[in-house]
């Protein structure tokens, strides 16, 4: 489910994302729970990168390609809260984001740096 209470929409399969690298944020078996959708940017990287969260730097053993700023990747709840308590939090995806995340973080935050797009594409016009 995602933080609606609706299915979990796909978060990203280019490149492939997910605990299960099936392209959804789908909890794994550990605490490291890859719950939320979002869309990375530089800043977010570099932080992750700097308290040793390497998500740039490609890992081919492990099938992960790095990321690049626009990729939609699934990540670690309290990855993405510590990122947002230092001001440089990624935009999410909620339809494609974990009702778990909603554990740690809450979703009056979350909807702060929603990106969806609406069904209802009128409302844009």
């Amino acid at each position: 489910m995602n933080v609606f209470g609706n299915e979990l929409q796909d978060c990203g399969t280019d490149p492939v994302t997910g605990f299960y690298r099936d392209g959804c944020c789908t909890s794994g078996p550990d605490q490291a729970a890859h719950l939320v959708c979002a869309v990375v940017t530089a800043e977010f990287l570099e932080q992750q990168r700097s308290v040793g969260n390497d998500l740039i730097t490609p890992a081919p053993a492990f099938g992960f390609p790095g990321l690049q700023p626009g990729d939609r990747w699934c990540v670690v709840a309290q990855r993405w809260r510590q990122a947002h308590d230092a001001g440089v939090a990624p935009p999410v995806v909620l339809a494609s984001t974990n009702i778990r995340a909603l554990q740690v973080i809450d979703l009056a935050v979350l909807q702060q740096y929603a990106v969806d797009v609406p069904e209802d594409l009128s409302s844009l016009e």
